[in-house]
């Protein structure tokens, strides 16, 4: 079993998003890979000395896969937030 590929689920140790989950969307060479966390949704380099990985896998491609797997809600589009927005100002 590969520990560094894509879609595996991690958990970050250090950086500004520490202990937020994680998921590899690309690997780079055997140090570096890009990932998406919890924290900051967009993708990110970062070393894999500084993950820790679990035993899940998801497809990065999916996002109900990738959502589910960071344990965050799915974002609105933005007429349904700016709707909700309006109905709490009210």
């Amino acid at each position: 079993m590969a520990l560094v590929e894509e879609g595996r689920v991690c958990i970050k140790k250090f950086g500004r998003d520490a202990g937020a989950r994680a998921v590899i969307t690309k690997v780079i060479d055997t140090n570096m890979v890009m990932l998406v966390s919890a924290e900051r949704p967009k993708d990110r380099k970062c070393n894999v000395k500084h993950l820790e990985f679990l035993n899940e896998k998801v497809d990065p491609k999916s996002k109900d896969q990738l959502y589910k797997a960071l344990e965050i809600e799915e974002p609105k589009p933005k007429q349904q937030a700016e709707a909700a927005t309006a109905k709490k100002k009210k």
